[in-house]
């Protein structure tokens, strides 16, 4: 019997399936026959992500009353990005996980009931984008690098300074922007506070639509914000209080992308396997010699012993118990085990894998970044050994 890389798997339950369905349902009608034209156009239609969010596929976890389902439950989110995985929708997945899985989380745990009432109901449908404005052309992983400003006067901020590798750039409705917020009462002279800005304040611009290895069809952008003035009703976190807010929602960001490393790793093999049962050479199947079959055995063991590391991690996440560095161990190390499973399978369909027209080669530009963004591998494994050594 062949392998299945799509059998069901003990970590899900009937409704973890029955959502599956509903998610690959929304890929066939909307996603699957347009992929190549998305990457090669360069976007993603606002339409195909709208659909999603009018699928139910962007609100799973957002409270009823706020127009959601209200279930807590990250392996809802789990099954629909190996979905999204399989049929290669690396882009859509992207837009759609930086959504759900890292500017959403923030309106649901610091916003007032007001806030939630006046933005969450068009997240959650898919409506309206999100976007998060972190990163700086002087601040990447280290976030106190932060240099946007934002000045109280009166009741409103004035919020000054420049965002970079901003996913969700181009298209979002709300960017929640995090920048220094001077304060000469400060025993530390100031903090970082986060707000949210809507795309029609008069002094938010867009800049350049960042050209990138991979991901083609999902929008990076560059971010300008000169005296954008927003009131303070728009401030979602308490002042100073936003670097403490932005680490503590780090170990979700970072369990989201171990989670799409996961998936990732495994289409790649199903597109494999199935390649080389078909493609021949000397005679036999390329499946039956022998270097090929040891790659494969190698490969899918260290797929299923990561797959089971994010699981656990995902079970953590759902009571409460997730750490930063259990994040940061299943962050690395799937992400780079999705890297080397990938150039492997490349390299098992020979020239046809350098091809765009095959999903592994669009995989091999993709995987690329994923062990830089979200945290550096490096800066994960940081992290990980000043808590098994003790060191600051």
């Amino acid at each position: 019997m062949a392998y299945n890389f799509y059998a069901k798997r003990d970590t899900y339950e009937e409704d973890h399936y029955a959502f599956r369905d509903m998610v690959r349902a929304y890929l066939d009608r909307h996603v699957v026959d347009n992929i190549t034209k998305w990457e090669s156009d360069n976007d993603i239609p606002r339409e195909a992500i709208h659909a999603a969010g009018e699928q139910g596929l962007m609100s799973v976890s957002v409270d009823e009353a706020y127009g959601g389902a209200g279930i807590d439950d990250y392996r809802f989110r789990q099954i629909a990005i190996e979905e999204f995985a399989r049929v290669g929708a690396t882009s859509l997945a992207s837009a759609v996980g930086t959504h759900t899985d890292i500017v959403v989380p923030y309106f649901e745990h610091l916003g007032t009931d007001e806030q939630k009432q006046r933005w969450l109901p068009k997240l959650a449908s898919g409506e309206w984008l999100a976007a998060i404005a972190m990163t700086e052309p002087g601040a990447g992983s280290d976030l106190r690098g932060i240099r946007t400003t934002a000045v109280r006067d009166g009741d409103d901020w004035v919020i000054n300074g420049s965002k970079t590798f901003i996913t969700n750039g181009m298209h979002a409705h709300l960017i929640v922007v995090a920048a220094r917020t001077p304060d000469d009462a400060h025993p530390k002279g100031g903090g970082y506070t986060l707000f949210v800005v809507e795309d029609d304040r008069e002094g938010f611009s867009r800049g350049r639509r960042l050209e990138k290895v991979g991901m083609h069809a999902q929008d990076t952008a560059e971010l300008a914000f000169e005296n954008v003035r927003i009131p303070d009703e728009n401030r979602l976190s308490e002042v100073h209080t936003g670097l403490h807010e932005l680490m503590s929602h780090l170990p979700l960001e970072r369990l989201s992308i171990a989670v799409t490393a996961a998936a990732g790793a495994r289409a790649a093999l199903n597109w494999t396997v199935d390649y080389i049962n078909e493609r021949r050479a000397f005679g036999q199947a390329i499946a039956e010699f022998q270097n090929t079959q040891f790659q494969i055995a190698d490969m899918v063991t260290r797929l299923e012993v990561t797959q089971s590391y994010v699981d656990d991690c995902v079970a953590k996440h759902n009571h409460g118990e997730l750490t930063p560095v259990d994040a940061a161990k299943a962050k690395w190390w799937a992400t780079e085990t999705h890297k080397d499973i990938v150039d492997r399978c490349l390299q098992l369909f020979g020239g046809y894998g350098y091809m765009l027209e095959y999903p592994i080669a669009r995989a091999f530009c993709d995987t690329r970044v994923t062990t830089i963004y979200g945290g550096t591998t490096e800066i994960m494994k940081m992290l990980i050994a000043r808590e098994v050594l003790g060191t600051k």
